[in-house]
């Protein structure tokens, strides 16, 4: 029997956020809501856990705007600030369940992360001041959730190694510069991906629009949505020219997926 999961989209923008500080584009001044985009990351609701995917910079906002109220796992995809920073947020995740929350991540982002937030690792740092309660698990192949079963899958961000997510027929990658050819097979056979589009210039570390779209028609998902989206593409706009089935994220959108 097929399962199935609710996506939302927690932050679909770039390092910078969107609209960007001190910039006056189109896309920065817009009124169009879609266009406000926090940092990147998605939260999933199993039918037994819900998953954070990265703590970006703006997660109390993105949870206080979202309605996250539970959080029994996170999954990391790489170290960047802007995928890591909120994680002193998740201490109330822990005030609200009482329990450590186990997080997932390579062993070079376990790494960053240990050296990054020290003073939540470090059991020398004093009590009394808040700390989150996580475990760290470094991962090299698919493990499980519960009944959910995850599928790590690397993906280049620039010369970079970092990790995508799949469950059942779905999967995020995001960050992507490219998809190496060992990470296809882990891919056969989805329905539903969201995959990183920043612009439509070309970008050292991400995909642009068009290396998406390639990337698109090599999976032949059903569905397929942008994100780590920049000020240059307008929301509307961009998705007028995209073809059928393919969208822009945005802050906000939930899916629903089978898992």
């Amino acid at each position: 029997m097929s399962r199935h999961a609710r996506v939302t989209f927690l932050g679909t923008g770039t390092s910078h956020g969107v609209p960007m500080i001190g910039c006056a584009c189109a896309v920065c001044r817009s009124d169009d809501p879609r266009d406000r985009r926090w940092r990147p990351s998605i939260y999933i609701e199993f039918p037994d856990a819900a998953v954070l995917v990265d703590t970006s910079t703006d997660l109390r906002s993105q949870a206080l705007q979202f309605g996250v109220d539970r959080v029994d796992a996170i999954l990391f995809t790489h170290g960047h600030a802007d995928h890591v920073l909120g994680l002193d947020e998740v201490r109330r995740f822990n005030d609200l369940q009482k329990v450590n929350i186990p997080c997932y991540a390579d062993a070079q982002t376990v790494s960053e992360l240990r050296r990054t937030f020290a003073y939540v690792f470090d059991a020398r740092t004093p009590a009394g001041g808040g700390l989150p309660a996580l475990d760290l698990f470094p991962v090299c192949g698919e493990f499980s959730l519960g009944r959910q079963v995850i599928v790590p899958v690397p993906l280049l961000h620039g010369r970079r190694t970092i990790l995508g997510y799949r469950t059942g027929t779905f999967a995020y990658l995001t960050d992507c510069s490219a998809i190496p050819e060992s990470s296809w097979p882990l891919l056969e056979g989805v329905e539903s991906v969201v995959i990183d589009a920043l612009r439509h210039r070309p970008h050292p570390t991400h995909f642009n629009v068009s290396q998406a779209l390639e990337a698109v028609a090599r999976l032949r998902p059903a569905r397929a949505w942008f994100t780590h989206i920049a000020h240059d593409l307008s929301h509307a706009a961009t998705c007028a020219a995209l073809p059928e089935g393919v969208e822009l994220a945005y802050d906000g959108l939930t899916v629903d997926v089978t898992v």
